[in-house]
């Protein structure tokens, strides 16, 4: 039996390509860009698995092609660049399946990363739905734009709608449908969506008559890209296991997503973990894929709304994670975290995770050490009821990183620049060792010199 991972939205993009996409400002600064992709494959099994890479271009039919390749078990392997034997100028989405369990991350990025764009991550995901959330979309809203890549993960053609809302609007827009092969993807412009109005800042659900769906969202921005996947599925309580407020000049916010029918009062609990003090922040989210925005007033400086949906210390820095701990409708919710330094035009996105849905371990394809200027850090929460260690480990190292009584809601935030070896380039997995405990987390990639877009997010797999 073959397992299949997803990747919605691997992409090359050339010149052409980023030029048609964003008139104006962002092509005049697209012109001497040229993106590519990069991704790495771990092996979650101690078996050597036998995977097969099928990539599409956009809209097509069928594969362009297929590479076979094999990982040795527990272990991972990087493909720095695409296979030889995909096309040059290849624009497209790829499936990744394998006899193993496998786990994927894609980075998105300019091929030296000395240009004005470094790029962002994403991760593959292992499973689709008929209705993928995309709680965040902009069109010329605070110097960005937004496309994004809905790919067909079954195995029937199918017709898919795209219908936005907020943002300005005061109905629902809907276009038209598109029909979608399967595995192959289709790429929507939302500056090219002429019903929306400009400054448009809302969010999108997506839906398909015939087949499972998977998307992945990329906003670009004057020096900075942020990518993010659409979310299958939703959660009461979702959990963001890292926020950033006035920590080196780095700032959150977060966009939660109303998937229900009611309008729904939510509270967000931040908990500090290596600095700030407790705080809550309550809005209403709309019904219907409404989207409301946290923590960017709840820790500014001028936060005009202090006292009054929120009680969190204006211009303080605070390092920790949220959680919603009310949803007055209970309905599902679902989130993206955006983390910007616009001084050092860094930037990083990754998706909320449901706490239903945490295990024990936590994998995470792609951990770096000093490998060319680039390191991680982990932040994981645990999301249990019981106080664990939490341990991890990387491939082809003895080097563990460890943190002892982690409670209920407690945070670990290994960092692994100097800890491992210089120029490692490596896989990590995270376990939480206590009966019944379990943990979620993600991973940020960065090099901290110089002023490009070299700041790298995404979520870790639970396994």
């Amino acid at each position: 039996m073959r397992i299949s991972r997803y990747i919605a939205g691997i992409a090359s993009l050339g010149v052409a390509a980023l030029a048609a996409l964003f008139p104006g400002n962002n092509a005049a600064q697209a012109q001497s860009l040229t993106f590519s992709s990069s991704f790495q494959v771990q092996n979650l099994s101690s078996s050597t698995a036998t995977i097969s890479i099928a990539f599409y271009n956009l809209d097509a039919n069928s594969a362009v092609v297929s590479v076979d390749d094999t990982i040795p078990g527990s272990s991972q392997k990087t493909y720095a660049t695409l296979p030889s034997g995909v096309p040059s100028n290849f624009n497209g989405s790829a499936v990744i399946s394998s006899d193993q369990r496998v786990a994927a991350i894609v980075n998105i990025n300019s091929p030296d990363l000395s240009l004005t764009f470094g790029g962002e991550a994403y991760v593959g995901v292992t499973e689709g739905s008929d209705t993928v959330s995309l709680p965040l979309l902009f069109k010329g809203s605070f110097g960005f734009n937004s496309f994004f890549n809905i790919q067909n993960v079954g195995q029937t053609s199918t017709q898919v709608t795209v219908t936005y809302r907020g943002g300005g609007l005061s109905s629902p827009v809907s276009l038209d449908p598109v029909t979608l092969a399967p595995g192959a993807a289709h790429r929507f412009d939302v500056t090219a969506a002429a019903d929306l109005p400009a400054g448009f800042n809302g969010s999108a659900t997506v839906t398909s008559t015939s087949s499972d769906i998977a998307g992945v969202v990329t906003h670009v921005g004057p020096t900075t890209v942020l990518i993010y996947n659409g979310f299958a599925a939703g959660s009461t309580n979702p959990t963001f296991p890292l926020v950033n407020a006035n920590n080196f000049g780095y700032q959150t916010g977060i966009a939660l997503q109303n998937r229900g029918t009611t309008d729904s009062t939510v509270t967000l609990t931040y908990t500090p973990s290596s600095a700030g003090t407790a705080c809550t922040e309550t809005r209403t989210i709309p019904a219907n894929g409404g989207t409301a925005f946290f923590a960017i007033e709840a820790f500014s400086a001028t936060d005009p709304n202090t006292g009054n949906n929120n009680n969190c210390a204006n211009g303080a820095t605070f390092v920790g994670s949220a959680r919603v701990t009310a949803n007055s409708a209970n309905v599902e919710l679902v989130g993206t975290v955006d983390q910007l330094n616009s001084a050092q035009r860094k930037g990083g996105t990754y998706a909320g995770f449901d706490p239903a849905s945490a295990t024990s371990t936590v994998v995470y394809p792609l951990v770096n050490d000093r490998n060319f200027g680039f390191f991680t850090g982990l932040s994981l929460v645990n999301v249990s009821d019981v106080t664990t260690t939490i341990t991890c480990t990387y491939s082809g190292t003895a080097v563990t990183q460890e943190q002892t009584n982690v409670g209920p809601g407690g945070t670990f935030t290994p960092v692994q620049v100097n800890q491992i070896a210089n120029g490692y380039n490596g896989s990590g997995t995270c376990t939480a060792s206590a009966p019944g405990a379990r943990i979620v987390g993600v991973a940020n990639q960065l090099r901290s010199t110089g002023t490009t877009d070299t700041f790298y997010v995404y979520e870790g797999a639970n396994n």
